[in-house]
């Protein structure tokens, strides 16, 4: 459960369509439950995105559950990973390092007791950003893995 209210900007890209969808037109006091399926999500699980990179790669502090971007990734790592990943330090073993490049909730229903809080009209500037700023499914589509990937960061 979220301690505050969530806000965002219907059409803008801050929480997964399947929320906005089931929002619309509901008024302030509604509760409402929902199950999503990991495609409506974050995703399948993608073991293409897992990778075995060698421990020297890494500085000396590396722990379990660092996160990297992929473009920020040490030089020496596989060359054909994804730059636009962020990819989650899983398992440490003394000559090599797994990262995953998958959302941690990728491969999982979700599911959602909904309660709207208010309903109101955007500003100019939540408009102009495409958010409100605080939505909580912050989604970016993977497009490097494949042409037509969909796949949500």
């Amino acid at each position: 459960m979220l301690d505050e209210p969530v806000e965002f900007l219907v059409g803008g890209g801050d929480l997964f369509e399947v929320i906005e969808t089931t929002l619309q037109g509901h008024e302030a006091g509604a509760t409402l439950n929902l199950h999503i399926e990991p495609e409506q999500g974050f995703g399948e699980f993608n073991d293409q995105l897992i990778f075995l990179e060698r421990r020297e790669l890494f500085s000396p502090e590396l722990e379990e559950g660092m996160t990297f971007e992929g473009s920020a990734l040490p030089a020496g790592c596989t060359p054909d990973m994804p730059q636009d990943v962020l990819y989650t330090v899983t398992d440490i073993y003394p000559e090599h390092v797994v990262l995953d490049g998958n959302h941690p909730l990728a491969g999982i229903a979700l599911h959602l007791t909904l309660q709207v809080r208010g309903v109101r009209e955007a500003t100019e500037e939540e408009i102009g950003c495409g958010s409100a700023g605080t939505g909580f499914f912050k989604i970016t589509p993977i497009h490097s893995l494949a042409p037509g990937s969909d796949l949500l960061q």
